[in-house]
């Protein structure tokens, strides 16, 4: 086995080994989060800069698609007007491994004036974000799988991983169906197969 191998071997163990120690926190800490997110009355506003802004880009769309409504502002933008897209009944979900990022900890004041619902997404409980926020999404602080210790990988794909599972367990919890699904998906491989089963008519 060559040395790239060897180096993709580790990166994809660490980042698997680190989502699996999710599993072990599904317990009551999301039960807040959650509750919120699914009492949500306007849409979920994800918030973020660098690689947790394309995390939240993705978790957008796949709460959309499958029945919470939501969108992509970029925390920097936000300061420049892009708190105008946001409302009373929102909530905004605000992204940051370390929990301290200046761009994303800037939007808590517009936020608050809004009076939106927030919940910090992050891997620190002391951190200013999960201190200024209502709420809390925390996942385990871990050792990036880069050489360097630096590139956001094993914290992205955490990110990514719950994002995902509390989009999912929203879904569940809405009753969402393949027909609901067929009608906020109606192109590409999916929307085709949807449609042989009979959900063209939706």
């Amino acid at each position: 086995m060559n040395e790239y191998q060897n180096s993709m071997r580790r990166v994809i163990a660490a980042e698997a080994e680190a989502a699996l120690k999710m599993t072990e926190l599904c317990d009551d800490r999301y039960r807040d989060a959650f509750d919120v997110l699914l009492a949500c009355k306007g849409k979920v506003v994800f918030m973020g800069v660098g690689k947790s802004g394309h995390i939240g880009k993705k978790l957008a769309a796949t709460f959309s698609s499958t029945g919470t409504p939501a969108f992509f502002v970029h925390s920097t933008e936000a300061c420049h007007g892009d708190f105008g897209m946001i409302g009373k009944e929102d909530v905004a979900v605000l992204i940051s491994n370390s929990g301290n990022t200046k761009e994303v900890i800037q939007d808590l004041a517009g936020l608050n004036k809004i009076g939106c619902e927030t919940i910090a997404f992050t891997s620190d409980p002391d951190s200013r974000l999960a201190k200024g926020c209502k709420h809390t999404i925390i996942y385990p602080k871990c050792s990036e799988a880069d050489a360097l210790n630096l590139a956001p990988t094993v914290s992205s794909t955490l990110t990514l991983v719950l994002g995902d599972a509390l989009a999912c367990a929203l879904s569940e919890a809405k009753g969402f169906t393949r027909e609901d699904f067929y009608r906020y998906h109606p192109n590409g491989a999916l929307g085709a197969m949807l449609e042989r089963e009979g959900q063209k008519d939706i």
